[in-house]
C-alpha cells in the first residue's frame, strides 16, 4: 500500500458554475492513475465522509476526486444549499469528464463511488454517462417511490406538496423559504431523525456545514429515481449495505433489478449506516472492498 499521498484544490464547470474540490493522488506513482469520482450524502460536503474514502483511495494508488455539489461549500451556484439530485448528477458526469481530461489520470479507468444518497447518483452517472468503468455505492438511499413513502411515511404527501409550492413561489419572485436540514425533535426538516441530528449538528457546531434546507429542494428530491438506472446498468456494480443501513428493502430491489449479463457483488453485513461515515476500521475495510471491486474489472 502506498503510504504518502499529496491534495491538489482543482475547479471545474457545468453550466457556468465553478466547482471546487480536491484531488488526493499517492506521490511517486508513475503512469496514468486510475480514478475515482466520490459523492457523498444528501446534504454533504466534501470534508465530510467523502474525504475519508478519498484519502484511503489515494493510498491504495487512485486519484481520487471529492467535490462540493454546486450550492454547497466552496462550490458556486444558488440558493445555496439547494438540494437538486438531478444537479447532483450533472455535477458527478462533469466531475467524470474532468478526471478524463487530465493527463495523470488513465481515461479508460474513471470509476465513481456514492455514499448514502450519492448511491442513487452515482448509479444513474454509471449508467447515463458512457466512459463509467465501475461503480461502488455504500450504505446508500437508492430512490424510488417506495423507498421514498418508506422514508417519509404519511409525511410524504406533505413534504412534496410545500416543496412544489416553495418552488412555485421562488420561480415567480425569488421568494425563499427553509427549514434546518436536521433537527433533534422536529420532523419537518430536510433529514429528519435524531441519529442524523447526532451525527450532522456538531458539523454546524463547528462551522464545518450548514443546516440549512430551501423548502423547494423537496420538488426535486421526491421526483428523482434510481431505479430505472438500476434496470439498465450496464457497468460492474459492487453495493455494500446491509439491514442496518438505510432502506434495505429498496437497496435490494436496486439489486435485484439489475440485468442478467451485468457484474455485480453485494456485501451485507450489520454494520450500522453512520459507521461507514466516519469509523476508521470500517471506513478501511470498505475502501479496501472498493479497491479490490475495481482492481478486478480493469481492463
Amino acid at each position: 500500500m502506498t503510504t504518502e499521498t499529496t491534495i491538489e484544490t482543482v475547479t471545474f464547470q457545468i453550466d457556468g458554475i465553478e466547482l471546487v474540490g480536491d484531488l488526493h493522488k499517492p506521490i511517486g506513482a508513475s503512469g496514468p492513475l486510475p480514478a475515482v469520482a466520490i459523492v457523498g450524502p444528501m446534504t454533504y460536503e466534501r470534508n465530510q465522509a467523502p474525504t475519508q474514502y478519498a484519502k484511503r483511495l489515494a493510498k491504495l494508488g487512485y486519484a481520487a476526486l471529492v467535490f462540493d455539489s454546486r450550492y454547497r461549500g466552496y462550490s458556486g451556484g444558488a440558493p445555496r444549499q439547494y438540494e437538486n439530485p438531478f444537479h447532483k448528477l450533472e455535477d458527478m458526469k462533469a466531475a467524470i469528464d474532468f478526471l478524463r481530461s487530465r493527463k495523470d489520470i488513465d481515461a479508460n479507468q474513471v470509476n465513481i463511488l456514492g455514499i448514502c444518497q450519492g448511491g442513487s447518483v452515482a448509479l444513474r452517472a454509471a449508467q447515463e454517462h458512457a466512459s463509467v468503468h465501475a461503480v461502488a455505492t455504500v450504505t446508500s438511499q437508492y430512490r424510488d417511490e417506495e423507498g421514498d413513502h418508506a422514508w417519509l411515511g404519511e409525511g410524504y404527501s406533505d413534504r412534496l406538496s410545500k416543496g412544489q409550492n416553495a418552488l412555485t413561489r421562488f420561480e415567480a419572485d425569488g421568494t425563499g423559504e427553509a427549514v434546518p436540514a436536521v433537527d433533534e425533535t422536529d420532523m419537518d426538516v430536510g433529514m429528519p431523525g435524531e441519529f442524523v441530528w447526532e451525527w450532522y449538528q456538531p458539523w454546524a457546531d463547528r462551522g464545518e456545514w450548514t443546516n440549512n434546507y430551501p423548502r423547494m429542494s423537496d420538488a426535486a428530491l421526491l421526483e428523482y429515481s434510481s431505479i430505472e438506472a438500476a434496470e439498465k446498468l450496464d457497468k460492474p456494480w459492487l453495493m455494500i449495505h446491509g439491514d442496518n443501513c438505510f432502506l434495505p428493502d429498496a437497496a435490494k430491489r436496486h439489486f435485484d433489478a439489475v440485468p442478467a449479463g451485468t457484474a455485480k457483488r453485494m456485501i451485507w453485513d450489520d454494520t450500522p449506516h453512520l459507521d461507514y461515515y466516519d469509523q476508521a476500521l470500517v471506513l478501511d475495510r470498505t475502501s479496501a472492498e472498493v479497491h479490490d471491486w475495481f482492481s478486478r474489472h480493469a481492463s
